[in-house]
């Protein structure tokens, strides 16, 4: 079972989040200092504007007194008034402009800061070793792209800049109701306590809350995931009302997360609200009390009215933007979470390079330096350093090196041949148990060994250590490569070196033509087409409404599966690596379309060093040397011939008196 995602199921350091939040965003400084005084204004104009109530107030009064004496409206001048009115109306207008303006910047800055993040979460995806994809379903690692990003999305784009602004009109208002009344600020002050408190206590749960709500959220991505790409077997076996049955049980739990988590959102605004309209009616009646006796005029109270409701609603809306931070901050941790993973490690400092086109060419210190060329043409060799000793294959003449340029004292280029030996070598997914037990094994340049045995005996792990898609261990043997410690070479160099058809065939989004070149972005349209019809593909490609240039989606849904592998094949075709590894490359093709294509990939195979991994046992009965493994150890060795001969395992397998499970 995958392993719960770091940081989901509690927050680590939210001072850290929020830094690593801050440092995205600081890249844009001076938009943020817009934003600054853009929310200044805002808050200051609906300040001045609240404050303007009090002298408008206190002219009308002064007006209705004035009226009642004079009983006519002519001789009344409204000039102050409606110069007040004006005042407030251009205020009002300019503070809503500025609101615009703060809204547009803020929106700009955080779909940059969040495409940033995206590339970042993305790139890091990239580097990390497939022990981590292992150990994460897709749809768990689909959730931080999509639930988390959204959250953060909005936390960025909407309520950071509402609380900002909640916080500078709050304070702007305090000033302003301490201006115009202490006493009746001191009343607000002991109720918004009270309403700050039961604040806190239901942020407490609801933080836990969405903590729950968030991993329940990744679980049903992953099992919706997981159901997706199985319906064909889910149907064959009439496993939809068992499906329906698990869904329904992952989906109840994230129905009770988020009842919870909605239930504590939902009902702090409510009750703030009401604290609010409580605190309002407290005020009114002290206030009116005060005007009555004479403390205080209609404008003042009026004006301090507008603002207790202006203090009570930034307050109110802070609290509900808590959650939303909770929730946003929730999803952070888990996406850089992702992002501090630590990456593939490399150590490798051999590299790979094309020793026909490596020529020397002068740097700017006159010396002459090698000139690196990675096309796939001519003659490939390793740049090995000096100081690395190499390790002689069994029965090797000795190391084939090429001539080295008599300035270059560290280096020297020995020849790829494609001479893999595997001496000793045990392994272990995980410590504690060991899947491959003293494996020997030496593929020499041009050989096609053979690896046969039953689901889980070992033949993929072969394969995933010479790819360096999991690394031995120290003191755990040693594999290496031309004589070349394996762990000493490039990673990104030494695949470049290996070719691949897998079982499990993937296609990508895009033509047909694209899909092969995916084994050589540098291949020109003759290699492409010599490609496809060496694997025999070329054909069928033809036949298509577009041919080379119809266009693949959902990973070739609408290809036959042979179709697909048929493609694969030839994307190691237009490779042309010196080693191949063959896993199940035929096991979606009928008889007849791999007699078909069976020239095809001996062509493909000429010269080059192949592990074939196989089932049917056909397809490897002219390999050089054929390993039969059981529980990760090599039982049996030799020729199809040799191993019939001997009546064993194998003989078993081949002629039906065991299957192969």
């Amino acid at each position: 079972m995958p392993r719960p995602m770091k940081g989901m199921a509690k927050p680590k350091n939210a001072k850290k989040t929020i830094s690593r939040l801050i440092a995205y965003i600081g890249k844009y400084k001076l938009l943020l200092i817009l934003v600054f005084f853009a929310v200044l204004i805002s808050a200051g104009a609906q300040v001045a504007g609240d404050y303007l109530l009090k002298p408008a107030i206190n002219g009308l009064v002064e007006l209705a007194g004035k009226f009642k004496n004079a009983g006519s409206l002519s001789a009344l001048d409204f000039a102050p008034f409606v110069r007040i009115i004006l005042l407030m109306v251009v205020i009002y207008s300019f503070g809503a402009l500025a609101t615009w303006v703060n809204s547009r910047i803020m929106l700009h800055i955080s779909s940059r800061t969040l495409y940033k993040i995206r590339t970042d979460l993305f790139s890091e995806l990239e580097t990390l070793p497939l022990r981590y994809f292992d150990s994460h379903t897709h749809g768990e690692l689909m959730s931080l792209f999509t639930n988390d990003i959204d959250t953060l999305r909005d936390m960025m784009s909407q309520t950071i800049p509402q609380l900002f602004s909640s916080v500078i009109s709050v304070a702007s208002i305090f000033v302003m109701m301490l201006i115009l009344s202490p006493l009746l600020t001191a009343v607000v002050i002991a109720l918004m306590f009270l309403s700050i408190m039961l604040a806190g206590v239901i942020g407490k749960k609801s933080a836990a809350a969405f903590r729950d709500q968030q991993k329940a959220i990744a679980a049903v991505n992953g099992y919706v995931e997981e159901m997706v790409s199985g319906q064909k077997v889910i149907k064959v076996f009439n496993h939809e009302g068992k499906a329906v049955e698990n869904f329904n049980r992952i989906n109840d739990e994230l129905c009770r997360a988020g009842t919870r988590a909605n239930t504590f959102a939902n009902i702090l605004f409510p009750i703030m609200g009401n604290l609010s309209h409580m605190q309002y009616a407290v005020v009114a009646i002290i206030g009116a009390l005060r005007v009555i006796g004479g403390h205080l005029d209609l404008g003042t109270i009026a004006a301090f009215l507008q603002y207790t409701r202006s203090f009570s609603r930034p307050i109110t809306m802070m609290s509900q933007q808590f959650n939303g931070i909770l929730n946003a901050l929730a999803g952070a941790e888990r996406i850089f979470a992702v992002i501090d993973e630590e990456g593939e490690l490399d150590e490798g400092n051999v590299k790979l390079v094309n020793a026909s086109e490596t020529v020397p060419a002068a740097s700017s210190d006159g010396k002459k330096r090698l000139v690196q060329s990675f096309a796939y043409t001519g003659e490939w060799a390793w740049r090995v350093p000096k100081s690395l000793v190499l390790k002689k294959s069994p029965d090797s003449d000795g190391e084939e090196e090429l001539q080295s340029f008599a300035d270059d004292e560290n280096y020297r280029l020995t020849k790829l041949n494609g001479d893999v030996v595997f001496e000793n070598v045990s392994f272990g997914y995980v410590p504690e148990k060991e899947v491959l037990h003293g494996i020997n094994l030496h593929a020499r340049p041009g050989e096609k060994i053979a690896l046969v045995g039953s689901t889980g005996s070992g033949k993929t792990t072969i394969t995933n250590l010479l790819t360096r898609f999991y690394d031995i261990g120290e003191g755990a043997g040693s594999i290496t490569y031309d004589g070349i410690p394996l762990k000493d070479i490039a990673k990104d160099d030494l695949r470049k070196s290996l070719g691949m058809v897998l079982q499990d065939t993937h296609l990508f989004t895009g033509t047909i033509r694209d899909n092969i070149k995916y084994g050589n972005l540098e291949a020109s349209e003759a290699q492409v087409l010599a490609a496809a019809k060496l694997a025999n593909a070329d054909s069928f490609i033809r036949h298509l409404e577009k041919g080379y240039d119809t266009v693949i989606t959902g990973d070739g849904g609408n290809l036959s599966q042979g179709q697909r592998q048929l493609l694969a094949i030839a994307r190691a075709a237009v490779a042309d690596p010196p080693v191949l590894i063959l896993d199940e490359a035929t096991s979606s093709i009928d008889t007849r379309t791999e007699a078909l294509i069976e020239k095809g990939m001996d062509r493909l195979m000429e010269g080059r060093t192949v592990f074939v991994i196989a089932h049917r046992l056909s397809t490897v009965r002219n390999a050089s040397e054929i390993i039969v493994l059981e529980k990760g150890n090599i039982i049996e060795r030799g020729t199809h011939d040799e191993l019939l001969a001997k009546k064993g395992r194998y003989y078993q397998l081949y002629t039906g008196g065991i299957e192969l499970d």
